[in-house]
């Protein structure tokens, strides 16, 4: 994928930096992985399947040290994984044109960046458990997206439960650790159904990614404070964004 040494290195030391701050806010860092892909002009039809592939390692991870931490909830979790697994697996099963494909990723990843920011997701006191109407809603438009696009959702379920009131930072991060997981597997799954295979160079990229996934998840579970960090994200983000609008 990559043809020129100089770049696999500098490719391959950016990887673990993104799953560090993805995995410190309990996600798996697809949108922060395609942003690096296309910036590394990877193809379309690799960075779908690659970016899910990082994000079930990487927030596994990350569930792991939030769950130990005790800021999982069940009931906050289980009405979006309902409707969104079947619908990430249709997404995934969905092919999308690549010039499409970049726009819609554009849109994603500016929400990203916005929410990096804190433009959105800003965390409320008083704190209420969705409806399950409004969790089965949720979870099939975000999982359909996520399975689409190639991402778990996390980047979006967080901020509408802050938004919404939910649940707090931690929790919002324990609860979208396991919703990217499983989104990201049936994404998965849908993709290799439809015949989309994954590159043998994306078992290097794992390898790569736990580093960082598994730092990542620990020090936000429980010792880390990343606001600073999350602005240098939303940059990087920013470059990919602009990119994906241009090219």
């Amino acid at each position: 994928m990559l043809s020129s040494i100089h770049w696999v290195g500098v490719f391959l030391l950016l990887l673990p930096v993104i799953a560090f701050l993805y995995a410190s806010v309990g996600h798996g860092g697809a949108s922060g992985y395609l942003a690096l892909m296309a910036l590394f002009s990877f193809p379309t039809e690799v960075m779908r399947p690659t970016a899910l592939l990082l994000n079930l390692f990487v927030s596994g991870m990350a569930f792991i040290h939030f769950y130990k931490q005790k800021h999982f909830s069940w009931s906050l979790f289980y009405p979006f994984v309902i409707t969104s697994i079947p619908a990430a697996f249709l997404g995934g099963y969905v092919g999308i044109d690549a010039s499409i494909y970049k726009k819609v990723l554009g849109v994603v990843l500016a929400f990203a960046i916005l929410r990096m920011v804190g433009v959105f997701g800003r965390e409320r006191t008083n704190i209420e458990l969705p409806r399950l109407w409004q969790g089965l809603v949720t979870g099939v438009l975000i999982g359909f997206m996520s399975g689409m696009i190639g991402i778990g959702g996390g980047i979006v379920l967080s901020p509408v439960i802050l938004l919404m009131g939910w649940g707090d930072m931690k929790t919002t991060a324990a609860v979208s650790a396991p919703f990217i997981w499983v989104n990201s597997a049936a994404g998965m799954g849908g993709m290799l159904m439809s015949g989309i295979s994954i590159d043998s160079d994306a078992f290097l990229m794992v390898a790569v990614v736990m580093i960082g996934g598994m730092l990542g998840g620990y020090m936000g579970s429980g010792r880390f404070s990343n606001a600073r960090l999350k602005y240098m994200l939303a940059f990087v983000l920013a470059i990919a964004c602009v990119k994906l609008f241009l090219v």
